[in-house]
């Protein structure tokens, strides 16, 4: 398989992640289809491409034809069966959850053509505990873009023991004609390369908040006004999801054993109350 095989990218999730990720292969010339079980999450999708599209034609992003074209090439079903059955290319963008994926991906083969490459977006459940289920591990591994996916240009591409060469390289590929920039990482290591630099800085910014060493205001003052970064740890929870952090949190914890891998008392706590970051309006920091 190459790259010119590649015609139709199916993604599973609609969530954040995933809505995006669809609609951006569909801007980059794929038939790509976009699944989720919950309707209401679907739902959600559409309405961000229908509002998406005439946004970037009003900025003169798009023509009125290629926005049509767009959304000609972009369909949203709930039906996994359907949403697969032609795929070439499949993105897994669901919780970070092992036990859901493995269920998903022992679908996925099922269902799927054997030449489809399956890969998952997670940024911290690596292929090869997933790849056992399905008869073609030589074609699953992790594909993982960054949020928000439409913008960010970075997407990570690992290859596991099981991973073809071939698999990677058609990966990378794809990566280059979605307008992406792709890093080879060649062994799975917990966070990949850029999330794992990210684990380091936040819990250390989660520590100097619980030890009342700093405000996280301040925290995140002195990254992004001394280290010269883009944004603070907090304000990147709040942009990635308060939720994700305790669920990433939480399933290395499942792994480990270790109560050092919990998440902190701090997140813990916004989490317990709903307040996830942007997408609820408040985290650390207020939005409303």
């Amino acid at each position: 398989m190459n790259i010119d095989d590649v015609k139709n990218i199916t993604v599973i999730g609609a969530g954040n992640m995933g809505h995006q990720i669809a609609l951006l292969a569909a801007i980059q010339g794929y038939n790509t289809t976009c699944t989720d079980v919950a309707p209401e999450i679907l739902a959600k999708a559409e309405d961000f491409a229908n509002n998406y599209l005439p946004g970037r034609v009003a900025k003169e992003k798009l023509t009125q034809e290629q926005a049509a074209a767009v959304r000609a090439r972009l369909t949203f079903t709930d039906d996994l069966a359907v949403a697969v059955k032609d795929a070439d290319y499949v993105i897994e963008a669901v919780v970070e959850v092992l036990e859901l994926k493995r269920k998903i991906f022992a679908n996925l083969d099922r269902l799927a053509p054997e030449h489809a490459i399956l890969a998952t977006n997670s940024s911290a459940i690596v292929s090869s505990k997933i790849a056992d289920v399905t008869k073609r591990p030589d074609k699953v591994l992790n594909l993982h873009f960054f949020n928000p996916a439409l913008v960010m240009k970075l997407v990570e591409v690992v290859q596991g023991p099981h991973v073809s060469d071939e698999t990677a390289q058609v990966s990378m590929a794809l990566c280059d004609r979605l307008g992406k920039v792709s890093v080879h990482v060649k062994k799975e290591v917990e966070g990949f390369l850029l999330n794992r630099i990210f684990a380091a800085i936040t819990k250390e910014a989660l520590w100097l908040l619980e030890m009342g060493v700093a405000s996280f205001e301040d925290i995140d003052k002195a990254q992004v006004f001394g280290a010269g970064h883009p944004m603070g740890a907090f304000r990147l929870m709040d942009l990635t999801g308060i939720d994700l952090n305790y669920i990433m949190a939480m399933e290395k914890f499942r792994g480990s054993g270790d109560e050092a891998d919990l998440p902190a008392p701090s997140v813990v706590e916004r989490y317990m109350k709903g307040d996830y970051g942007q997408k609820t309006g408040k985290g650390w920091y207020d939005y409303t």
